[in-house]
């Protein structure tokens, strides 16, 4: 609702039992874990590397493959043409020795950015541990993207190396590789003879072949730089997140008390490495607790997704809020057809996750979907409903320990206010100094510095904290709604017209209008079977005013195919917006595909 009353009452919050927990959670008492959490403390739980340091493919990989650990899967691959391959630990181990000499052997220096465009192939994870092991950089790109978001970044992250497969290189890269003057190798995964004939590369597989394995771990700090993550922003240039070998810290810490991973876990991130989520926790932090990995190549499909989580027995499950909506759509009864029992927690996170499918997952897999909050600039999850802990439907959860967070103001440039009463709203902050917080944007300097103030990272995200700790979610600061003088945050209101029957989306903007300054108008995309016409607009308007009010209800609908979404899932309100008011669109690299033109028009009263 608007952001100057208290919201509606939550569903009651949902929690199994403890004493039928058949594995005892990591995280058992929240309230001691804060008292007496420490990052300190955490860092203990990784070795440091050889000689003093810290660097994330050691901690990930080498000291798994010393111990009794090394024969067993750390990633297990689910190919598009159905094979099934592993790697061990002991395995993972030499294939990122030999791709760290293969850097070497080429002349790259430490430090380089190292940039990976591919698939979930197992190259891509080799080369990702491997860059890190040498000392260099690695940045991920979404094998989605078009040739000039991959042009844009490797531009402004000076890419030296790229590795790719022989259909992406010549589908998005060749063409433009004379507009790349800092990318001096291409290490491509394809046939002999597909390398062969494409100038100016090199076949991956024949250089990992003829590398030497011997030991090789570059002397890297907490602090020396390990990632680069674009973001997109609202103009046409991206933010380079930079990120440091240090952080593995918060994705160990995050990953045993938030996700509760722990020894024998097989685990299943379904998010693309193409952004933080696939690497934070595809790659690094259940590598680092010792978990298998499940890493499947193919697309979604409820059927298929399920089956996958029966036969390989997934005990942690971490997915997206969209794929949860569409597994929603497809019915508890398909879930409760498989046998899922192995499946002791699952996970979402890109974007809030509405109180009806967090109360969904307790029908399909016996448990509530456990929602969590983060952004690439803080590296690792920063707030969650944790596994022993109640779980209020539609929030965000309480901070991790070692996290603190706040409700703020800016009082100027440089000071905050806090706002310590409940259900106060306004922009969420942390507490800077955390082990995977970003250490800059690329090249911007300034952008970066006014992300803080007053000693606290400021988000962005507009939110609020009821009076037994909980966080709220109610939306980015430049997508609230301001109408007659009421702050209307979009994600209430989506979630509101998403419990009704014939609402299977919904995306809420702000339209300028002359008295009110703006109005709420919904974009909805109707469920199969549903008319999207005149009628079913007014209906859900009756709807939301019966829930909301007509201040704060959508005045206007339009019926939509499908919402502009990124391919990590997350709503972009920013383009509907532009789009509505004919402004420019931004940065669209990450979108998940173009967005339709409206299915039915607009339905106004």
């Amino acid at each position: 609702m608007s952001l100057d009353q208290p919201t509606s009452i939550a569903p009651p919050a949902l929690r199994k039992p403890q004493g039928e927990w058949a594995v005892p959670p990591n995280l058992r008492d929240y309230d001691d874990a804060r008292r007496t959490f420490t990052w300190t403390d955490a860092a203990r739980a990784l070795d440091g590397s050889p000689g003093g340091g810290r660097n994330i493919a050691h901690e990930a990989v080498d000291r798994h493959a010393a111990s009794a650990r090394a024969g067993q899967d750390a990633l297990r691959f689910l190919h598009r043409d159905g094979r099934r391959t592993a790697l061990t630990y002991a395995a993972l181990a030499r294939a990122t020795r030999k791709f760290a000499h293969v850097l070497t052997g080429l002349g790259v220096p430490a430090g380089s950015t190292v940039f990976v465009l591919a698939d979930r192939i197992p190259e891509l994870y080799v080369a990702a541990l491997g860059t890190l092991r040498h000392g260099s950089v690695f940045s991920p790109l979404f094998s989605a993207f078009g040739p000039e978001p991959i042009r844009s970044r490797v531009t402004l992250g000076e890419g030296r190396v790229l590795v790719t497969t022989v259909a992406l290189y010549k589908a998005k890269v060749m063409a433009q590789r004379a507009e790349l003057p800092s990318l001096e190798h291409v290490l491509l995964v394809g046939t002999p003879e597909e390398v062969a004939a494409l100038p100016g590369t090199h076949d991956l597989r024949a250089l990992l072949a003829a590398a030497p394995d011997h030991p090789v771990l570059a002397p890297t700090t907490a602090d020396s730089l390990a990632l680069l993550h674009f973001t997109s922003g609202t103009t046409g240039r991206p933010k380079g997140a930079m990120h440091v070998h240090g952080a593995i810290v918060a994705h160990l810490a995050t990953g045993r008390l938030a996700l509760d991973l722990q020894d024998g876990d097989v685990f299943w991130c379904t998010a693309d490495p193409g952004w933080v989520t696939g690497t934070s926790y595809g790659i690094i932090a259940p590598l680092a607790a010792g978990v298998t990995c499940l890493v499947d190549e193919g697309d979604f499909e409820p059927e298929r997704w399920y089956r996958l989580l029966a036969q390989e027995r997934v005990t942690v499950w971490y997915t997206a809020p969209t794929a949860i909506r569409l597994l929603v759509r497809a019915g508890a009864e398909l879930a409760r057809a498989h046998d899922l029992s192995a499946l002791r927690f699952v996970a979402s996170v890109g974007e809030p996750l509405n109180a009806d499918a967090v109360v969904w997952g307790q029908e399909a897999f016996g448990q509530p979907i456990h929602d969590n909050w983060w952004q690439t600039e803080t590296g690792g999850i920063m707030i969650a409903n944790y596994r022993a802990m109640d779980v209020r439907p539609g929030s965000m959860g309480k901070p991790l320990p070692g996290v603190d967070a706040a409700i703020v103001e800016r009082t100027n440039d440089e000071q905050v206010r806090v706002l310590d009463a409940p259900d106060a709203q306004g922009e969420l902050a942390l507490r800077a100094g955390w082990p995977s917080m970003f250490r800059g944007y690329l090249h911007d300097e300034e952008r970066y510095r006014r992300c803080f103030a007053d000693g606290w990272y400021l988000t962005g995200d507009l939110a609020r904290r009821d009076a037994d700790g909980y966080f709220w979610f109610v939306g980015r600061a430049d997508d609230v709604i301001k109408s007659s003088g009421h702050l209307i945050g979009p994600f209430e209101v989506e979630s509101t017209l998403l419990e009704h029957p014939a609402v299977a989306e919904a995306a809420v903007i702000g339209v300028p209008d002359p008295v009110a300054g703006e109005l709420v108008k919904a974009y909805v995309v109707a469920k199969p079977g549903q008319a999207a016409d005149d009628a079913l607009a007014a209906t859900i308007r009756g709807f939301a005013r019966q829930r909301f009010g007509a201040a704060v209800a959508p005045k206007s609908i339009t019926f939509v195919p499908r919402l502009p979404r990124t391919r990590s899932g997350k709503i972009l309100r920013r383009l509907l917006k532009a789009r509505e008011l004919g402004l420019p669109e931004g940065d669209l690299s990450t979108l998940e595909e173009p967005a339709p033109p409206p299915a039915g028009g607009e339905h106004t009263p």
